[in-house]
């Protein structure tokens, strides 16, 4: 059975600091079944916003494979970054993960990773109300240096092909890398992540649900304890989610009761998320939205298709 993990990115940042775990990275998978489904036409030409990505049929995959559940936190990046940023070549942590300016008074986005020490010795630590929601500011270098990392057994040492630069991708342009065809863990293809997020579960058919929250209808952004269900941390035009706009992103699964038919959460809303997809040469693929924006539901809607971006980015336009 193929693995795959579920990486993010998002457009914002923020600051503070607690400890760092040492316990391995682990995951909750989802089992994505009913191989052999067709795709369907997601794009411009079903109503999806804009057009910057082009039409295309996605959502068919062949085989079985698992996802994982929940979008990678920052609690689990900064145990990688620990692992193999005592020096950082790559550029695996970056100043927006502490804090940006944002907006009404200064309100910061970001991780809650604080950077300590020098050039060689470098440690990272999480603010625990941090710890538990996802990532952000991650480019697709970040992601696949991630996914080296998992493959070859969690490492720690210097950011080289044992560790970080090959296992799953052997880094190069952001482009032209291709998974290992053997490799346990890679970023969702776009078909991959599409399946996970909207397929009905119901078989090998064609059958896909407008939003990865199990529904037809647009979802809710009010996070209600116990979660009613079809919610998603959105904006919506009058507001976000959050009873305080502090924490921005939402924990993974505070919207327990939102999940696709595959049992993921948050393919909708929280963060932008990677897929594999290469469009023209030039930039890789985004799905699902993030708790900022201003196309509402729309951009967590199945036939939005149009955001993609340079791989060196760390956060989407």
């Amino acid at each position: 059975m193929k693995t795959t993990t579920n990486l993010a990115i998002l457009t914002f940042a923020l600051c503070c600091a607690s400890t760092a775990h040492a316990i391995p990275v682990t995951f909750d998978w989802a089992t994505v079944g009913n191989s052999g489904n067709p795709g369907q036409l997601s794009g411009a030409g079903v109503g999806g916003f804009g057009a910057l990505g082009p039409d295309a049929i996605v959502g068919g995959v062949a085989y079985d494979y698992r996802i994982s559940k929940h979008e990678v936190t920052a609690g689990q990046y900064t145990q990688f970054l620990n692992a193999v940023a005592a020096s950082d070549p790559g550029g695996l942590y970056s100043t927006s993960m502490l804090a940006v300016p944002g907006f009404a008074g200064d309100i910061k986005y970001g991780s809650g990773i604080v950077q300590s020490g020098a050039d060689g010795s470098y440690t990272y630590s999480v603010d625990a109300n941090w710890e538990n929601r996802p990532i952000n500011y991650v480019s697709y270098f970040d992601v696949m240096r991630f996914t080296n990392w998992l493959e070859n057994g969690q490492p720690t040492g210097a950011q080289d092909a044992s560790t970080t630069e090959d296992g799953v991708y052997a880094i190069s342009d952001g482009l032209s890398e291709v998974r290992n065809p053997s490799a346990t863990y890679f970023i969702p293809s776009e078909d991959e992540w599409y399946k996970a997020a909207y397929h009905k579960n119901d078989g090998a058919t064609g059958n896909y649900f407008d939003y990865p929250t199990s529904s037809d209808n647009g979802p809710g952004n009010v996070l209600i304890d116990p979660d009613p269900g079809n919610g998603a941390n959105f904006h919506s035009g009058s507001g976000y989610t959050h009873e305080s706009e502090v924490y921005w992103r939402s924990e993974v699964g505070d919207f327990e009761n939102s999940v696709s038919p595959y049992g993921t959460f948050d393919q909708g809303g929280n963060v932008w998320e990677w897929n594999e997809e290469v469009f023209e040469g030039e930039s890789r693929g985004l799905r699902g939205g993030a708790f900022v924006g201003s196309l509402f539901t729309d951009i967590l809607h199945a036939a939005f298709r149009n955001l993609r971006i340079d791989p060196a980015d760390e956060e989407a336009p």
